[in-house]
């Protein structure tokens, strides 16, 4: 997603992470890797389970892109990284 911020803005579309580190360790992480998005905290994992990203073991995170309208309707859902352009293409 940071690489390709511009296909997302030009969508009109916030992309965020979640994940389930604090907030303190997002700091340093958002800075070493130059994130031009907004990563959020879950450390109790509930947005995780919501959006079923936990993996089998019931801890681990599976990276999940879901693409959810402002009405709340979910446009996309998919595991793993698929191409931004798939993303963009969901709105």
């Amino acid at each position: 997603m940071r690489d390709e911020i511009d296909k997302f803005k030009s969508a009109n579309m916030q992309p965020f992470g979640v994940n389930p580190a604090s907030v303190d360790s997002h700091r340093g992480y958002v800075d070493k890797m130059q994130f031009n998005f907004p990563l959020l905290s879950d450390p109790e994992r509930t947005i995780a389970t919501a959006y079923q990203a936990l993996k089998d073991d019931g801890r681990g995170i599976q990276r999940t892109v879901y693409v959810i309208g402002r009405d709340g309707t979910v446009h996309f859902a998919q595991r793993g990284a698929p191409p931004v352009d798939d993303i963009v293409r969901a709105r």
